[in-house]
């Protein structure tokens, strides 16, 4: 089975919510594998998996499988959507620590407002040259991501979320009621947007839908 690529950055599979379930579309917006589940997350690695004891076991850790929930049971799918991995936790092993990454920047609040600072040359919050993105932000949070160098930032102006970057740049506009701050970006280089605080979807960097 060949899944389309319209977006090279994009995984080729995307969990998407129909009638309270979940299942996954390609990068055309098709349903590949039904909505059947009530938790999906992205292709991506287990790392308990993938140091299981039982060898056997190990291949269902990599990145080729998705972690799925339905009726309270965990499984792993793979991309056609069988279900091959039933999860038990004597199968699990522990996951190898990685190194760290430590972020160049963190959020900073002045005077109530949000702006961002590169922690190793900040010094005096009276230079206003010494702010990376002066505050100016009701809220702002740096997703977790593979380049520290250029992180995605989602930010709160007049109530409303979006996502810019360390230059300030508008990555996503600001029309959002909410935008989630868990590993979406991380794991698939997406957001989970919401424009009514129940709903929520992916988009990705150029505020396409999926």
């Amino acid at each position: 089975m060949s899944l389309p690529v319209v977006n090279q950055d994009l995984p080729l599979l995307i969990p998407k919510k129909k009638n309270g379930n979940f299942g996954y579309v390609n990068q055309e917006g098709k349903f590949v594998i039904q909505p059947e589940y009530h938790i999906a997350v992205f292709f991506y690695e287990d790392c308990n998996l993938l140091n299981s004891l039982n060898e056997k076991f190990r291949k269902f850790g990599t990145a080729d499988y998705a972690t799925v929930e339905k009726d309270e049971i965990s499984y792993r799918i793979d991309k056609k959507g069988n279900r091959v991995y039933r999860f038990k936790k004597e199968d699990l092993g522990k996951c190898v620590h990685k190194e760290y990454i430590q972020q160049l920047y963190q959020a900073y609040i002045l005077n109530g407002f949000y702006g961002i600072i590169e922690k190793a040359t900040f010094k005096d919050p009276a230079d206003y040259r010494q702010f990376q993105i002066y505050p100016q932000y009701e809220y702002l949070f740096i997703l977790e991501g593979d380049d520290v160098a250029n992180p995605m930032i989602v930010a709160s102006k007049n109530n409303m979320f979006g996502v810019i970057d360390v230059h300030n740049r508008v990555i996503i506009p600001f029309e959002y009621d909410d935008i989630k701050r868990n590993f979406s970006w991380k794991l698939g280089k997406m957001f989970d947007v919401s424009k009514d605080g129940k709903n929520y979807y992916y988009i990705d960097s150029n505020n396409n839908t999926y």
